[in-house]
């Protein structure tokens, strides 16, 4: 497989490279700070920005959401199926 884009430095703008699962957890930190948030079933998910914000926000799924998130919580969360894209 050629890779055309591999000798380009990646941006906030471009496409995702990496993928993780999600298990919504009131204590613990994402492993990686994401770029974009994405579910299976719509609902809210409460998060904590990488600004130290925290809120909820309402996803659907097939729309990934952009925010960078560095938790993500079980409290407040009623989406599921969530994947951090990075």
């Amino acid at each position: 497989m050629t890779d055309i884009f591999k000798h380009h430095v990646p941006g906030l703008e471009s496409p995702a490279t990496r993928l993780a699962a999600v298990a919504p957890d009131d204590a613990t930190d994402l492993t990686m700070v994401s770029r974009a948030i994405a579910v299976g079933t719509e609902g809210f998910v409460r998060v904590t920005t990488t600004s130290g914000s925290t809120g909820r926000i309402y996803v659907v799924p097939g729309a990934p959401f952009p925010i960078r998130v560095s938790r993500i919580w079980a409290s407040g969360t009623t989406a599921t199926d969530i994947v951090a894209l990075a």
